[in-house]
């Protein structure tokens, strides 16, 4: 496939992503995809493989993470294409936010996901999802919040 269609697969992609159509990002993903989440000591982190690895991805980020996913840029050659981009959201089990800054390193075969590698700020993923000895972060209700 040529660069520009590798892009498009992978803008596709985030498209899905961004939806939560489940059934668009399985269909772009390889039967034998990749997705590895550097890191310890916050939900996502580990590799999964094929199908159900990318299921029980989903799975698990819908219940225990919010965010928002905004791919900033694109870098393609042969197969590989890089994302840049920006996340922001909360874990959770800690009602914690974070912000991240993150490159996807994708490999596109034959127009299908087969690998995807995330380069992800884990300090700032596992410093929202560590609970303080208080427990989860309390939201203050609106009405204690004052105005200068």
């Amino acid at each position: 496939m040529s660069i520009e269609k590798n892009i498009q697969t992978v803008k596709d992609f985030f498209a899905a992503i961004g939806r939560g159509d489940r059934e668009a990002l399985l269909a772009l993903a390889a039967e034998d995809i990749e997705w590895i989440i550097p890191g310890k000591d916050w939900p996502l982190a580990g590799t999964r493989h094929g199908h159900a690895g990318l299921a029980d991805l989903l799975e698990t980020a819908s219940k225990s993470i919010e965010t928002s996913t905004e791919p900033q840029e694109f870098v393609a050659q042969g197969d590989r294409v890089l994302v840049v981009g920006f996340a922001r959201g909360k874990i959770k089990a800690t009602n914690k936010v974070f912000e991240d800054d993150w490159v996807f390193a994708i490999t596109v075969r034959d127009g299908r996901l087969t690998n995807i590698r995330e380069y992800v700020d884990t300090q700032a993923l596992a410093r929202a999802s560590q609970m303080d000895a208080s427990g989860p972060a309390q939201r203050r209700p609106s009405s204690t919040i004052s105005a200068r």
